[in-house]
């Protein structure tokens, strides 16, 4: 199984719009983050999770060629606002693409993209089924996931442990019974925001002491603002065991 890094970076990404900072106009490719996303590869079939504005994009630079489904962890627009992009796949595989997700996401979907979901079907928009989750173990193409609540801010948000491997992003606490799930996980992703507190987001400082606490093999940190710092200059302070991801990043399990 492959995991790969299809983007790094908060909901604005890296650069910013407009920014001048030393992050945004760094010339190290490590510091180009698009909008959070990865994907499990596993028998030639890819399962991404989130949808993000880049989606299309994403999907253009790793070349992926055919999709099995989506996994949302959440509804905010930074995770699926790239959906609408899936019907690439329609046209090429000729059939619906798969998106599992809960009841506040499954809303947040068909209110975002109505039109895919209304009783008249407009020649080419994308073609989805909804297959709701909940916090109970789902297999997909054999994969399973187990799901995994966290809270950004006041919004259950979903992280996911498949096999060895436990995503989290967008979360800035998990309850104790919820730890459990991810005890024992070789390679965990974690959310890193930046150093300052954060609302809803683990800060860097916060990431590194759950990362001990978790255990992991090896952890890296993802949902990345340019107020962390630069990709190089960070990395040289991360104890053994933890570094930040980027985007392109590959992880085999």
């Amino acid at each position: 199984m492959q995991i790969t890094f299809l983007g790094t970076g908060t909901s604005q990404g890296i650069p910013l719009i407009a920014c001048p900072c030393a992050v945004c106009t760094s010339t190290d490719p490590r510091d180009n983050r698009l909008r959070s996303s990865i994907m499990i590869s596993h028998n030639e079939r890819n399962i991404v999770i989130d949808t993000g504005p880049d989606f299309r994009q994403q999907m253009l630079r790793e070349n992926v060629q055919t999709l099995e489904a989506v996994v949302y962890t959440h509804e905010h627009k930074d995770h699926i606002a790239g959906m609408d992009d899936v019907r690439a796949f329609n046209y090429i595989q000729r059939k619906k693409i798969p998106l599992y997700c809960n009841a506040q996401v499954a809303q947040a979907l068909r209110r975002e993209f109505a039109y895919a979901f209304s009783d008249y079907k407009y020649p080419g928009i994308p073609e989805v089924i909804i297959v709701p989750i909940e916090l109970t173990l789902f297999e997909i193409a054999g994969v399973p996931f187990i799901p995994i609540e966290v809270t950004h801010l006041e919004l259950p948000v979903l992280g996911f442990r498949v096999g060895d491997f436990t995503y989290i992003t967008d979360a800035n606490f998990i309850s104790e019974k919820e730890k459990k799930k991810i005890l024992g996980t070789r390679i965990l992703v974690l959310n890193a925001l930046r150093h300052d507190p954060h609302p809803s987001h683990f800060t860097l400082k916060e990431a590194i002491a759950l990362a001990e606490e978790l255990g992991a093999e090896q952890t890296w940190f993802t949902h990345i603002s340019h107020q962390l710092g630069t990709h190089s200059e960070v990395q040289k302070h991360l104890p053994p065991g933890v570094a930040l991801a980027y985007d392109g990043l590959k992880v085999v399990i």
